[in-house]
């Protein structure tokens, strides 16, 4: 080595040295010592209170966004599962129909009434199998708009939170509806503003209790009982045997795979099928739900 070279090297040695010596300010050579270890890495879980422009489960599709950008599901809660398990919970179990009832509650709570009252389908999400598999153990609440809550229904992208989207007057409630005049039974229902002339009406929620989806004829009464409770209390009708000749009576019911949840919500809609108007009939009383003489 050069005398050159042998005096920048001592040169370098001194500055390391000196750095080595010189006042840390609080501060010392050890990087390590003073900082927490980071945590292992867990199982994907997502968040509550986001926005996805899809309907996605996996890690790998799973992108939210703000929920004043297009989406077409708003998740509200996010959950987990107790116990010991190999796969997610099947259709019909108990943890499933748990589950459901918790994301029931927190989406009432979230739109500010029951969302059923509105243009609204609650799913729960579940981890796929490889995730479950990995340690995942969530269940995801996730509202979507529909265009309608009859059979056709398709889910509408829109911007803006769901959240207390119900707690007063809103596009997305249900109220007066148009059917296809038939004076048998009713096949469709299409919302119509309530000064437009129409048939009939929403008039809320019938909360079933835990039987079988219903069958048959014998299966339906108790529907047909409860919702006709709920639409004597909403048009301030007496709900005795006289209610009959005033209105006649709609029940949608969940279908079946969400019934098997644990969806035990029935929308109740009151029906003119005699005639129709052009005001809603809440709290009408009996002069504007006359009795019926023929």
């Amino acid at each position: 080595m050069g005398g050159a070279m042998r005096g920048l090297a001592a040169a370098l040695v001194a500055v390391v040295a000196l750095a080595g010596c010189a006042s840390s300010g609080g501060l010392d050579a050890d990087l390590t010592d003073d900082w927490a270890a980071l945590p292992p890495a867990g199982p994907f879980t997502p968040a509550a209170g986001v926005c996805q422009v899809a309907l996605t489960v996996g890690l790998s599709g799973y992108d939210p966004v703000g929920c004043d950008l297009p989406h077409r599901v708003e998740t509200v809660h996010v959950g987990a599962f107790t116990g010991e398990r190999a796969t997610p919970p099947a259709l019909g179990s108990a943890e499933l129909r748990t589950a459901f009832a918790e994301c029931d509650t927190r989406a009432g709570g979230y739109v500010g009434d029951n969302w059923r009252a509105g243009r609204l389908r609650l799913a729960v999400a579940l981890p796929t199998g490889p995730g479950w598999a990995a340690g995942s153990r969530w269940y995801r609440c996730d509202l979507t708009e529909l265009t309608t809550v009859e059979a056709a229904a398709t889910v509408v992208t829109r911007r803006g939170s769901l959240r207390d989207a119900l707690k007063g007057p809103s596009p997305l409630r249900l109220g007066c509806q148009r059917t296809g005049r038939d004076a048998r039974r009713v096949q469709t229902l299409t919302p119509v503003d309530c000064r437009a002339a129409h048939d009939a009406e929403f008039v809320g929620v019938w909360a079933a209790p835990d039987r079988p989806y219903p069958t048959k004829a014998a299966d339906w009464a108790p529907l047909y009982t409860g919702c006709n409770t709920v639409l004597a209390k909403y048009a301030g009708v007496p709900d005795d045997p006289t209610l009959r000749f005033r209105t006649g009576v709609v029940v949608r019911p969940p279908g079946a795979g969400r019934w098997a949840v644990g969806d035990r919500g029935v929308r109740c809609y009151l029906w003119l099928s005699d005639r129709t108007v052009t005001a809603s009939l809440k709290g009408a009383g009996p002069a504007g739900l006359p009795v019926r003489t023929r």
